[in-house]
């Protein structure tokens, strides 16, 4: 793992920024080594949601003497979706146009986070067919440069999903 010039807390900090960002946008500009090292990370995390997005298990649960089929996450889904959400930062839904400060409380009081959800429902998906062509998985995204940067002459980067 590179350093980056910078203590241990803040580099996971950074990372994890940039890790939970390039899911959320699909897309961040920074510099090159950073890129590297956030492309490492989110590979990984994207394999673990690949292998698991679509292990469900329906449940029959009765409420007032009528059956009624949930579903549910598998376990293994569980697990993963607990790893994930130990390493992304949540960022919260943005609040609608006309809704009070008190709505928005209330909608998104016991909300799943949106980036995991996004993670599962939209990124794994897309890039499952990918994972089984390739066979070992990784490949999702791309480091496009984009040329020295003004002040210090850091080479700037685009990092993008494919």
């Amino acid at each position: 793992m590179r350093k980056l010039g910078r203590p241990s807390d803040q580099r996971r900090a950074m990372l994890r920024g940039l890790v939970t960002s390039l899911i959320w946008n699909g897309r961040i500009e920074t510099t090159m080594m950073r890129a590297k090292e956030t492309q490492r990370i989110a590979e990984k995390l994207i394999t673990k949601a690949i292998h698991v997005y679509d292990n469900t298990v329906e449940v029959e649960k009765t409420v007032d003497g009528s059956k009624t089929k949930i579903t549910n996450d598998s376990p293994e889904k569980l697990a993963t979706r607990r790893i994930l959400m130990k390493y992304l930062y949540d960022f919260p839904e943005a609040k609608q146009e006309k809704e009070s400060k008190y709505d928005y409380k209330k909608r998104t009081g016991d909300v799943k986070s949106p980036v995991i959800e996004k993670l599962f429902r939209e990124v794994a998906p897309k890039y499952a067919q990918r994972a089984k062509d390739k066979g070992q998985g990784g490949g999702y995204s791309r480091i496009i440069k984009k040329g020295p940067r003004r002040g210090d002459a850091a080479e700037v980067v685009i990092l993008e999903l494919v």
